[in-house]
C-alpha cells in the first residue's frame, strides 16, 4: 500500500482554538482594566460605622525628622503610634522616606508598625532611570 503525500497542513483546528483564546481574552480584558466588577451594593438600616482614615502619609526628612499628612505637620515617633492605634488595622500606612535619611529611622517607624501587628504599609520609590 502506498502512503498519499500531504502537501498542506490543516490550520483550522488551529484557528478554532485562537477564536476561542481571543473570546476569553476580550472578555476578561475589561475586568482587568478597571480593577473590579460594578456591584449593585443593597441598602442597609441602621448606624453608620465609626470612620477611620484609610491612609496615613509618613515623610521621613534627611534630618529624620517625622512630618504626618499632606500639610506636613512634624510629629514624635510616639504620637505616630497613637495615630496608627487610632486607625486601626485597616488603615494604609504609606511612607515616603528620603534616601540619604538615617536608617535608624526607617527601622524605628518599623519597629512601630511590628509592635502593633499593622501590615498596610506602602513605600513609595522613585523609579530607576
Amino acid at each position: 500500500m502506498k502512503m498519499k503525500r500531504m502537501d498542506t497542513i490543516n490550520v483550522i483546528p488551529f484557528i478554532d482554538i485562537m477564536l476561542v483564546l481571543l473570546v476569553m481574552v476580550l472578555t476578561t480584558a475589561t475586568f482587568i482594566r478597571t480593577g473590579l466588577i460594578p456591584v449593585d451594593l443593597p441598602d442597609a438600616k441602621g448606624t453608620a460605622a465609626e470612620h477611620k482614615p484609610s491612609e496615613l502619609k509618613l515623610t521621613i526628612q534627611k534630618d529624620g525628622t517625622l512630618m504626618l499628612g499632606e500639610e506636613k505637620t512634624p510629629i514624635m515617633l510616639a504620637d505616630f503610634e497613637q495615630r496608627v492605634i487610632a486607625g486601626g488595622k485597616e488603615m494604609t500606612v504609606v511612607l515616603y522616606s528620603d534616601k540619604d535619611a538615617a536608617f535608624q529611622n526607617f527601622v524605628g517607624v518599623m519597629d512601630v508598625l511590628k509592635r502593633l501587628g499593622h501590615e498596610q504599609l506602602y513605600i513609595v520609590t522613585d523609579k530607576q532611570k
